[in-house]
C-alpha cells in the first residue's frame, strides 16, 4: 500500500506578525531555502513522492510558485486551502480524497529535522501498516507542547496538550505517520476549547486502540520549530552552521531526488540551468557528482 504525504503549512502565523503578514511563514527564508524546502525534504527523504501541500488561502498561488507541480524533485504536489484554521487533525479531513485509504505522513510547514540517521528513522515508520507513529523530542520547556509520557520501553503511556504540570519532557514533534483510518479518525474528533481539532485527541484514539508507536529523537537528531521569531533566527543560524561545517547542503530536495533516484543528475542540470545564485551554483557541483 502506498505511503502518501501531507505538509500542513495553513494558518496565517500571527506570531510572526509583520514579518509573515505579506506572504506565509513557510515560504520565508531559513537560511538559503524557502522553509517549505525542509518539510519537503523530510517526506521526500522517506521515499514520498505524492504529497499535499495545504495552505492558507492567500498564500496558495504562492506556494504553487515557489514549488510548481513538483516535477524538479521528481514527485508530484498537489495542494489544498485551509479556509479556517480548525487545527491540525483538520488536514485529514481535507485531505481525505487525496488520501483515497491510503496510509499517510503529516508534517507540520515550520518543523525542521535533521540527523545523521534520519533516512533510517523514516524508514522504519514507513514499515509500519496499522496505526501510527509519532516522534518525541526531549525539551526544556514541554508545557508549550503535545507532551508524551512513555514507559521504560519507550511504549506512550498518557498524552497531553500543553500541560501545565507535563509527566515528562517529551514533545511531540510536527511529524506523524499513519494508517487508512486516520480520516475516519479525524472526522469523528470533537473541537477542542480552541475551537480546533487536536491532533492530541487523535493520537489518543491510535493510543486506547493500542496502535500508537513513539519513537524518541535523541541528541544524534535536531528538530527545530521556526514558528516565533527566535527561532526562525535560530533556526537560520543553525542551517548556516551545519552548511558550513559539512560544507554541503542541508534538506535540499534537488539532492535528495537524485539520491533517491527520483531525477537523474542530467535532468538537474537541464532544469536549472539559467537559474543563478549560490544555491544553484552549489546544485550543479552536487549534479556533477551523480553523472
Amino acid at each position: 500500500m502506498l505511503m502518501k504525504g501531507i505538509i500542513l503549512a495553513g494558518g496565517k502565523g500571527t506570531r510572526l506578525h509583520p514579518v509573515s503578514h505579506p506572504i506565509s511563514k513557510s515560504l520565508l527564508p531559513i537560511y538559503n531555502k524557502p522553509m517549505i524546502y525542509y518539510p519537503l525534504s523530510t517526506l521526500m527523504l522517506a521515499g514520498i513522492r505524492d504529497i499535499l501541500i495545504i495552505t492558507n488561502e492567500k498564500d496558495n498561488d504562492n506556494f504553487k510558485t515557489t514549488l510548481g507541480d513538483g516535477s524538479l524533485f521528481g514527485i508530484r504536489l498537489s495542494y489544498a486551502i485551509q479556509y479556517e484554521a480548525k487545527g491540525i487533525a483538520d488536514a485529514f479531513i481535507i485531505g481525505k480524497e487525496f488520501i483515497n485509504g491510503d496510509r499517510v505522513a503529516l508534517i507540520l510547514g515550520d518543523n525542521i529535522f535533521h540527523g545523521e540517521s534520519m533516512m533510517a528513522l523514516l524508514e522504519k515508520a514507513m514499515k509500519f501498516k496499522k496505526g501510527g507513529v509519532i516522534f518525541v523530542f526531549g525539551v526544556p520547556d514541554p508545557e508549550r507542547f503535545g507532551v508524551a509520557e512513555l514507559d521504560s520501553k519507550g511504549n506512550v503511556i498518557s498524552l497531553e496538550e500543553k500541560p501545565k504540570h507535563p509527566k515528562s519532557n517529551c514533545a511531540v514533534t510536527g511529524l506523524y505517520f499513519y494508517d487508512g483510518d486516520v480520516c475516519d479518525i479525524a472526522s469523528s474528533l470533537k473541537a477542542s476549547g480552541r475551537g480546533e481539532l487536536e491532533i492530541t485527541d487523535l493520537n489518543k484514539v491510535y493510543l486506547e486502540r493500542k496502535a500508537l508507536k513513539a519513537y524518541v529523537m535523541d541528541r544524534g537528531y535536531r528538530w527545530l520549530d521556526a514558528g516565533t521569531f527566535d527561532s526562525l533566527t535560530d533556526a537560520s543560524v543553525t542551517v548556516r552552521n551545519i552548511e558550513t561545517k559539512k560544507r554541503r547542503m542541508i534538506s535540499c530536495p534537488e539532492e535528495i531526488a537524485l539520491m533517491q533516484g527520483f531525477i537523474t543528475s542530467k535532468e538537474l542540470k537541464e532544469r536549472i540551468k539559467d537559474k543563478d545564485s549560490m544555491y544553484y551554483e552549489d546544485l550543479r557541483k552536487i549534479a556533477d557528482e551523480y553523472s
